[in-house]
């Protein structure tokens, strides 16, 4: 970790890069006050601005991220609570960007879960429940593949708007912000003394916050919250890691 370090600003926040562990992610536009660098908005926007949820890989310069926390230490912070964890929507029948036609309400006009991803949302909440996790808030996007995710794996949700993504294939630079600006103060909020917030989201929106694409569905990450705004990105887990954790 020397030399080789390198700092791009990523929409709010700044990641160090060398294949890279993130450093704090900060709501203002930048730790020392400066304006942000114009290649930070280039690098998260050129990857958003190709559409929806429909794209898996995440084309474009994503950070390679390397967990802090893993195994019995991961679990038992957990346990203290004070994290948020970002989840993707469980894995759907197929992949295509719906939200240009989608109706929120409507099931119907949304990709829905599969059997797979029904799967995936009970394994984790059977994980949560067999590793002692404290759930306080659970919150999903009004879609309908996340908030039964969220309802299959700790059995309640409360719909937050703020989770959904623009109604376009293409994001303009003003509808990445709004996707920022609209998930940042959940990602930032401290949950209740013991307890852990749950999201249940989309992979577009994450992407805006922290420069990462949360792939492939059902990834979840952990988020500490600072609480002067900002947050530490410390883990990411697949449903079945959950589940491997509980063994």
């Amino acid at each position: 970790m020397g030399s080789n370090k390198i700092k791009i600003w990523v929409g709010v926040g700044v990641y160090s890069l060398l294949g890279a562990v993130p450093a704090a992610v900060a709501s203002s536009d930048s730790p020392s006050g400066h304006a942000q660098p114009p290649q930070a908005e280039i690098l998260v926007e050129q990857r958003l601005a190709q559409g929806g949820e429909g794209g898996e890989g995440g084309e474009g310069a994503t950070p390679t991220f390397q967990d802090r926390l893993t195994g019995a230490d991961l679990v038992n912070a957990l346990r203290q609570g004070g994290y948020v964890i970002y989840f993707r929507h469980a894995q759907t029948e197929k992949d295509y960007a719906d939200q240009v036609s989608a109706t929120m309400g409507d099931c119907s006009t949304q990709r829905m879960l599969s059997e797979v991803g029904w799967q995936q949302a009970r394994t984790i909440g059977k994980a949560f429940q067999e590793l002692q996790i404290p759930v306080g808030q659970v919150y999903s996007s009004e879609y309908c593949r996340a908030w039964q995710t969220a309802d299959l794996a700790f059995g309640r949700y409360e719909k937050r708007a703020a989770l959904n993504f623009p109604p376009a294939e293409e994001y303009t630079e003003e509808q990445v912000q709004q996707m920022r600006a609209a998930v940042m103060p959940m990602l930032t909020a401290l949950p209740a003394s013991g307890t852990n917030t749950v999201i249940v989201g989309h992979d577009d929106v994450f992407e805006a916050a922290t420069g990462i694409y949360p792939e492939p569905q059902g990834v979840a990450y952990v988020v500490k919250p600072n609480g002067q705004g900002g947050f530490d990105l410390v883990a990411n887990l697949l449903p079945e890691e959950w589940a491997q954790l509980s063994q």
